[in-house]
């Protein structure tokens, strides 16, 4: 882009941009998986933060079955997408959603770049721009 009268034209380039959330193959089975039983084979997964926790802001997650005007909606591998709110973005942000299956427990799980600490049960955290306010487990 040149400006006339300002001298050498400036390249701007775009940002490189990633998806908000990525998600493993293993969490996408068994996402598609669980808003097909139910009743929900076009929804969507909703990952949200909301404050809480014993460590300032705590994950949730819901079943959409559409999404809302502000909400960022990220198509994922397996024929699942995921939609977040416009103020969870920033706080979520690059991370990947898995589901894990062991003898102590079994879910979801998110693993968030942006979290400088969490909580021992892994569903708190805290990030280093907004450590939120925490609340008794």
């Amino acid at each position: 882009m040149s400006i006339p009268g300002m001298g050498a034209p400036i390249t701007v380039k775009p940002a490189a941009v990633g998806p908000v959330v990525t998600m493993t193959d293993r969490a996408a089975v068994k996402a598609k998986s669980l808003l097909e039983a139910k009743g929900y084979p076009d929804g969507m997964l909703r990952v949200f933060v909301v404050g809480g926790g014993c460590s300032g802001y705590q994950y949730g997650m819901a079943i959409a079955p559409q999404a809302e005007s502000d909400d960022q909606v990220v198509p994922l591998d397996g024929g699942v997408s995921v939609v977040v709110d416009r103020e969870s973005i920033p706080m979520i942000s690059g991370a990947e959603i898995d589901y894990v299956e062991d003898l102590m427990k079994s879910g979801f799980t998110i693993y968030n770049p942006n979290a400088v600490s969490s909580c021992a049960c892994g569903s708190s955290f805290q990030t280093g721009s907004n450590p939120g306010t925490p609340r008794p487990c």
